[in-house]
């Protein structure tokens, strides 16, 4: 789920990250060690740290009863309460990431980015680093070299999106009128990191667009017609000259490297629900009302999902379900500013426990949903990368 900073569902829930190649299998190797607990707990490599077996006992007979509502006790559900200060160090994250005003992780150098303008947004492209930043009433994207040269300014870039290998990265541009109101039309752009060649496309009369995807060579973003109205998803192909509506994906959070989408399919002031439709004909494999599918791991096997009903600071918790049946996996819960995944087997949390509270990156196998602290536990400017 590439959800960012402030209204995570808002900037960007969805899901492609810029990872290094062959970093999801370094991270597998790697990950943090699975524990039984319900809270997630210290992580440790010393045999005195894993528990005892459980004694085996003989079977004893029960008469047949009707179950109840819930079966299963709060030690077998598959959620985990994070616990941040409880939490041992592991790897530093292998996609971008940006602490203070230093852009880190994936394939490139570390890169600063100078002045004193707000970051909203940071990605790496090849060695390449982004960077979107504050510029007058609106936006700008920065470009770096490896050796940290700036070396473009792009106007009015709102949102990047990059491929989950960091080979191409998609970003979004649109103009604000002076009062910070919105402009028709938007810009989406497409960049090649060996080729460094840049294509884009004119899109006007659309409000609200967010990227939603860039994969199998085409960038998804989602918009609306008018500036109030519902949005759909939009298909382009780098180097054609129109983006095509597919008018069957409404309200679209993430796109999959297997041709389908998450969608909000109904929309309430408490609760939502989300289907997972296929891509273009928006045919429903499957619905969920217990969370919002807000983004995918780079293989599609795995779907992130948000909760149900968002408001204020951050998010309570973070799922991820099987993205065959909409089955729970794992649930985590804590405060949640941003979830994307790392590779196919882990999902880094920007977590802390409320506004002006110390933060860390934390990386969790979504499997067994053990964690660790992938970046310290720290006052300061805190971001996963797009």
């Amino acid at each position: 789920m590439r959800v960012q900073n402030g209204g995570l569902a808002a900037l960007v829930a969805a899901v492609a990250v810029a990872a290094v190649t062959g970093g999801g299998a370094l991270a597998y190797r790697q990950g943090p060690q699975p524990s039984t607990d319900a809270a997630a707990v210290p992580l440790s490599t010393s045999p005195s740290a894993t528990p005892p077996a459980t004694p085996i006992s003989t079977p004893v007979s029960r008469p047949v009863s009707t179950p109840s509502a819930t079966t299963s006790t709060p030690a077998s559900l598959p959620k985990t309460k994070i616990d941040l200060k409880k939490l041992t160090p592991g790897r530093a994250p292998q996609v971008a990431y940006l602490t203070g005003r230093t852009i880190r992780g994936g394939a490139g150098n570390d890169v600063t980015i100078p002045g004193t303008m707000d970051i909203q947004q940071v990605a790496r492209l090849g060695i390449t680093s982004l960077a979107v930043v504050t510029k007058g009433f609106g936006n700008e994207m920065l470009t770096f070299s490896d050796d940290g040269k700036l070396i473009r300014h792009t106007p009015d870039v709102t949102q990047i999106f990059t491929t989950a290998d960091g080979t191409a990265a998609a970003y979004l541009g649109s103009k604000l009128k002076s009062t910070g109101e919105q402009t028709a039309g938007v810009t989406v752009y497409s960049e090649d990191a060996k080729t460094q060649n840049v294509q884009k496309v004119q899109v006007p009369g659309v409000w609200n667009a967010m990227l939603r995807g860039y994969t199998n060579g085409k960038v998804y973003f989602d918009a609306s017609t008018t500036i109030d109205g519902t949005t759909t998803l939009f298909e382009w192909t780098p180097g054609d000259s129109k983006a095509t509506q597919l008018k069957a994906i409404p309200s679209a959070m993430a796109v999959s490297s297997v041709d389908t989408a998450g969608s909000i399919t109904t929309q309430a002031n408490q609760n939502s629900c989300s289907s997972l439709l296929t891509v273009p004909t928006g045919t429903r494999l499957w619905r969920t009302c217990d969370y919002i599918i807000a983004g995918f791991t780079p293989n599609a096997a795995t779907v992130i999902a948000g909760p149900k009903y968002e408001d204020g600071y951050g998010q309570g918790i973070a799922a991820a379900l099987d993205a065959k049946n909409g089955n729970l996996i794992h649930e985590w819960s804590g405060v949640f500013r941003q979830a994307v995944p790392e590779d196919d087997q882990h999902l880094l949390l920007l977590a802390d426990n409320g506004e002006g509270t110390p933060a860390a990156i934390v990386r969790c196998t979504i499997a067994s949903g053990a964690c660790e602290l992938a970046t310290p536990l720290a006052k300061g400017e805190l971001q996963i990368g797009a």
